[in-house]
């Protein structure tokens, strides 16, 4: 975009912005086109609603693991008749599992992660004063929020929730007088999800025309912070993988309400012949697994982000290898999507094309090293800041590797043989996954609460706490399932008390289930936290971590515009810390950072990052 383009784009954003009416409750906190008010109500509800019930989900089935057949009463107490007497039926047992997966891998670290993010930071990182389109953004958060609403009124349908797993295979999802899952609760997940992939979409398509469009003077695309590259190009895995969840739900609706045959064929209940010819179970698995092995990365890719920024600011380096970053999430992006084969090793595929998906699959492991060996290399001869954001970024490179490495064995189809659906993969997902996109989205958290809140401050003491019990708790929870899973228990089983051969496991299952209770009573401190400091939160200075982009170079008080005058050009990258004359003196005096809207200063060379 030329200089003349920006500066009318400027000056009109301005008159708009800077001079706008005054607001009302509703257009300010409710139906909000600000996009800072929008990551807000997206962490609000993704992250601190949504997560809190997946959470408590997990602890409830955990529990019946652990002491199996046992009574508790806030069984009886939460889940009525699906627990009489305190004790958990093995119908519900299934739908718990399946809820909480889908809710933390869609609704908590999708949506609450990118959504909160991708709104917060790539206008104020690239210097613009909303996005592309405010209308289009509010849109999109409204229709998650209706998704979110139906997932969680199909926990109370009569016939329960959706149980055919997170993975909702045919024939469980397809018949609904399969299971009791398998009815009402069912089919409001599937209207859930439809509505949430057009929110999806909705909200990706702004942020690639914002990043592509609205920059502002002097931010090259080789200048952008990694943060913004690794949101840009999670919105574009999203455009092109989502659709295809979509024609899955809606030909499974189908086959559900309008008697099609795509995902089932010469179906047996109780010696009956269906009417049912033709469909490919194995077909929906293509389907749901050429998304979900890229939502891995969607989830996986913005949490890298964050950790990119975080980590070089409170190292006080630049980031190591910049253009070798890039250019892994683009490699990521692309390879994610051709190895959605090696979810599917004893579907019946091919040998011949399940070696070809080891391959794409091993192959992945490059580009993942590389960001993993960078972080190292960033760290290393730091001057390390550890607050809370920092802890959590080391501790996302901590899972971030020991969880891929267990994703060579799964990766590889001779040996995924022996550990396929065990804990081995439940394991393996929640940590190179799971656990290491919570630790992105907490150390995002903590770095840019300031900006969310007009310059409040969280507590760091508690942030301390949050972090080591939960990282303790973590591998706590989920080391030892390799082991379990090494044995051969199977996952999504309500006991396992049918196989004498576990019964010396039962001790491991309830080492895991008091380490994810504690887990849980840390988060409540997290929310504690973010709740107090939000109301009554230290204000701290406009940049409390010294910080390069553009965003800390706002008000602390939030204006509809972001600048409340002209928008700051940019001169550098991201990443001038410690930045030294050949002399030894820092750039700007007694200062180790330039900020990327300050001009090269006089015998300065810009960086050939």
């Amino acid at each position: 975009m030329s200089a003349t383009a920006h500066a009318h784009v400027d000056d009109h954003a301005h008159d708009d912005h800077g001079h706008h009416h005054k607001e009302t409750f509703v257009t300010k906190y409710i139906f909000s086109q600000d996009h800072k008010m929008i990551a807000k109500q997206y962490f609000i509800m993704g992250v601190l609603v949504m997560g809190f019930i997946g959470i408590a989900m997990s602890l409830l089935f955990r529990m019946q693991l652990a002491w199996p057949g046992e009574s508790f009463p806030i069984f009886e107490a939460l889940l009525g008749k699906w627990a009489p007497g305190g004790v958990m039926d093995a119908d519900v047992y299934l739908a718990l599992v399946t809820m909480h997966g889908t809710i933390m891998v869609f609704f908590v670290l999708t949506q609450g992660l990118s959504g909160t993010f991708s709104n917060l930071l790539i206008p104020l990182q690239i210097g613009a004063r909303d996005m592309a389109s405010g209308f289009l953004n509010m849109v999109s958060f409204w229709m998650f929020f209706v998704s979110s609403i139906i997932m969680i009124i199909s926990l109370f349908v009569e016939a329960g929730p959706a149980a055919a797993g997170w993975t909702i295979y045919p024939p469980l999802s397809a018949l609904p007088m399969a299971q009791p899952g398998s009815g009402m609760g069912m089919t409001l997940w599937l209207v859930s999800m439809a509505i949430f992939i057009a929110s999806s979409l909705i909200g990706s398509l702004n942020y690639i025309v914002t990043v592509i469009n609205l920059r502002t003077k002097g931010m090259s695309m080789t200048r952008l912070p990694l943060t913004i590259w690794a949101f840009f190009i999670t919105a574009i895995i999203g455009v092109i993988s989502f659709p295809v969840l979509l024609s899955a739900a809606l030909l499974l609706i189908m086959d559900r309400s309008f008697g099609t045959s795509f995902f089932l064929s010469d179906i047996f209940i109780q010696g009956e012949v269906l009417h049912y010819q033709g469909g490919s179970p194995v077909l929906f698995e293509h389907l749901f697994w050429f998304l979900g092995h890229p939502e891995v990365y969607i989830v996986l890719l913005p949490a890298l982000g964050i950790t990119s920024e975080v980590m070089s600011t409170n190292a006080r380096k630049p980031i190591f290898g910049y253009r070798a970053m890039i250019a892994s999430i683009m490699a990521i992006a692309f390879l994610s999507t051709i190895v959605w084969g090696h979810h599917m090793f004893i579907s019946g595929m091919n040998p011949f094309l399940g070696s070809v998906f080891t391959f794409t699959t091993l192959l992945i492991a490059i580009p993942s090293a590389v960001k993993a060996f960078n972080y190292i290399t960033t760290l290393w001869k730091g001057n390390l800041q550890l607050n809370p954001a920092m802890l959590f970024s080391i501790g996302l490179v901590s899972t971030f590797i020991t969880g891929g490495l267990t994703g060579i064995v799964l990766g590889d189809s001779t040996l995924d043989i022996n550990v396929h659906d065990t804990y081995f993969v439940v394991a393996h997902f929640h940590l190179v996954m799971g656990i290491s996109a919570l630790y992105g989205l907490f150390a995002g958290v903590y770095h840019w609460f300031p900006k969310m809140f007009e310059g409040k401050l969280m507590n760091k003491n508690l942030g301390y706490v949050h972090f080591w019990v939960t990282a303790v708790c973590a591998y706590g929870v989920f080391f030892p399932m390799h082991f379990v899973g090494m044995a051969g228990v199977p996952r999504r089983y309500y006991e396992n008390t049918a196989f004498p051969m576990f019964d010396e496991l039962t001790d491991i299952q309830v080492l895991m289930t008091v380490f994810a209770i504690i887990a849980a009573a840390a988060q409540l401190v997290f929310v504690a936290n973010f709740i107090y400091s939000m109301f009554y939160g230290k204000v701290g200075p406009k940049n409390p971590w010294k910080s390069n982009t553009l965003e800390w170079t706002t008000d602390q008080k939030h204006v509809h515009g972001n600048w409340d005058g002209p928008i700051p050009e940019v001169h550098r990258w991201a990443y001038d810390y410690s930045k030294v004359y050949e002399n030894g003196e820092y750039i700007i005096s007694g200062q180790d950072f330039v900020p990327q809207h300050i001009p090269l200063q006089e015998n300065e060379e810009e960086l050939n990052h």
